[in-house]
This record gives structure tokens, sequence and C-alpha cells, in this order.
């Protein structure tokens, strides 16, 4: 996030005296500001929301299900726009609901993520005045609710998880705002593709298996026995939405748990399954690569092996090494690279 972004944002949620709710969605940093007085968090990452709660805000973790919040009951909602128009369509027709006549809806955000768009429609949908201010590439919007009855954005009906045949041909559960939401991620197939090989096991797999990062489920679906010993684990409140819906409908007896990057998981796992979000808006050199390193080299079992997918240009081995004793390069197709790490150190 730009620095402009993150100075609007912090000035709009430390204004006293108005019942807000600070809408808060992925590349926001969890210690922006201190606590404010009748501002309340909702988010669906499960790290920024543990680290706001622990810094005294009152934060919920859940897939922006703002349906038990009464109708006209804000004053304000402050949102820092999110990357999926679905999920952008969702909160600002959840804001129409919610804000009291003549409340504020502040949207934040850079041109190039269709701020102005997402204004205009706004505005459409609350009824109410606009104003837009601009400090360097960032827009804040002011939007007030009208008197009107909204006009609903479409916003391809979010909250529900929906079955899709991806292009390997099998159905899953998905939904927008989810990475890879409407496609077979070809880094994870080609992991599932060289598993046995990297592994010494057929498939399915049926020892204890953690899937690090699961996304709505993918590697553990393809990789695994029903009756393993399975567990699946993500930041992201819809990841782990459709990850259950996924596993229940196939029978599976596995524990899916909100985690970051596995912190707070027991060990003990033979096989780690790991395709990491190394994606646009996340850093190839930051923590979040030592994080998930860290945290495979803490789970797994004595001679277990961590199986990881990545881009070409991801330097896990780098990352890797001072933590496992054995970590070896298996494959790479010219776009993707296989990594085999065993004997945490």
């Amino acid at each position: 996030m730009a620095d402009q972004a993150l100075s609007l944002l912090s000035q709009d949620l430390r204004r006293p005296g108005e019942r807000t709710l600070w809408i808060a969605d992925e590349n926001i940093p969890s210690d922006l500001c201190a606590p404010v007085s009748d501002v309340e968090v909702v988010g669906n990452r499960y790290d920024l929301i543990q680290a706001l709660r622990a810094q005294g805000w009152p934060a919920e973790f859940s897939d922006f299900d703002l349906r038990a919040r009464n109708d006209a009951s804000l004053d304000r909602i402050v949102y820092r726009i999110s990357k999926e128009k679905p999920v952008v369509h969702h909160l600002i027709n959840e804001a129409a609901r919610l804000l009291k006549p003549g409340g504020e809806l502040i949207l934040i955000g850079d041109k190039s993520e269709g701020i102005k768009t997402y204004s205009r429609k706004a505005q459409q949908c609350l009824g109410g005045h606009r104003d837009e201010r601009k400090e360097g590439s960032i827009w804040r919007i002011s939007l007030s609710r009208g008197q009107n009855n909204p006009e609903w954005l479409d916003d391809q009906d979010y909250r529900q998880l929906r079955p899709m045949t991806l292009d390997d041909g099998a159905p899953y559960l998905t939904k927008p705002g989810l990475y890879g939401w409407n496609k077979v991620d070809r880094g994870s197939a080609f992991l599932i593709e060289q598993l046995p090989a990297m592994t010494g096991h057929s498939l399915p797999l049926q020892s204890r298996v953690l899937d690090l990062g699961c996304g709505f489920g993918y590697l553990a679906l393809n990789a695994c026995a029903t009756d393993a010993q399975l567990t699946c684990t993500d930041n992201n409140a819809a990841a782990l939405q459709a990850c259950r819906a996924n596993l229940e409908q196939r029978g599976f007896n596995a524990s899916v748990i909100a985690s970051n990057a596995g912190t707070g998981l027991q060990p003990g796992f033979d096989i780690i399954l790991c395709n990491p979000p190394f994606h646009a808006g996340f850093g190839i050199e930051g923590d979040l690569t030592d994080r998930f390193l860290a945290q495979a080299q803490r789970l797994l079992a004595p001679g277990g092996i961590a199986c990881f997918v990545v881009n070409l240009h991801i330097p896990l081995e780098r990352k890797a090494s001072g933590r496992f004793a054995q970590i070896r390069c298996h494959a790479d197709n010219g776009h993707f690279k296989l990594i085999q790490l065993s004997q945490a150190l």
C-alpha cells in the first residue's frame, strides 16, 4: 500500500465521536495506529485480525460477512478497496445497508485499482453526495448515504460458494476473492503431477499431511486419501470456507484451521505441501518467505519431506539454507520449480 493511502486511512480512523467500521483487507499493516474509541474492525486476514486484537482493537475475523449487523446502525465506514471487483461491490452494498441516512462511506485507493469507477458506482448505490480528493496517486472518496432505496451493485452473489468445473475437469466449490478462484493454478498442478516422484509414495497419500496455505483445497483434494491425517491451513477467511466445504463434499475427515503461515499448529507432519502466495502484491524477499519456511522447519516430523512449488525467480533454496540439511530442486518446467526440503535443523 502506498504511503499516501496509509496516511489517509490513519487520519480517517482517528476521527473521534462517530460509530465507525473499518473494513481491513490484505496489505494493511497491523500497526497502523492505536485503537480508537467507537471504531470496530472486520477483516478476512487472520494474521491482521490477531495482531489488531492483541493491540486492543475490537476486531472480527470473517469473509466480510456483516449480516449480523443491524441496518442503519453506523455513522461511518472506512475501506481501503480490495483487488477483486465482487468483493468491493459486496462491501459497497453492505455500506448502503449499514449506514444511517447521512452516514459516510470513505473509499481509499489508487486509480489503477479502479477507485474512480467504484466512486461513481458507490454514489449510484448510496444515493448521496460525493467528494473526491487526490494525494499523489491515491484518491480519497467520501460518499454520503442518501434517503433513497439503494441501487444494488452486482457482486456475483459474493457470499455464496459456487460449484465450478475447472480446467482439470473436476468440480470444486470456490468464490471470487480467492487467488486463482476460477482456474487450476499451474504450479499446483505441476506439484501434483510430480508428487509421487518427490515423496516416493503413490497417490493418494495416506500419511500425516499438511496443506500449508491451502486456498480452496486443490492440493489436499488431489494428493490425499479421504482417511489421511490431513490438516489444511490458510490466512484467508474465504479460503478456509471454500476448503472446508470442498473437503466435506468429498468425504474427507480433515482439520481446517485458521493460521498465519502455520503458526499455532502442532508439529509431526510426514509431508508438507505448499504453494505459497508469492503472486502480485506479495514480496519475494520479505518475511513471508521466511515465515513459511520457518514453520515448515518446525512442523516437519523427523524423516518428513516438505514439497514447495514456487516461481523460478523465487530464491527459496537460499532462504531455506540453514533450516534444512537437504535442499533439492526436484524439477522445473520453465515457469515453476519444485523444491524438496528434508532433515529440518
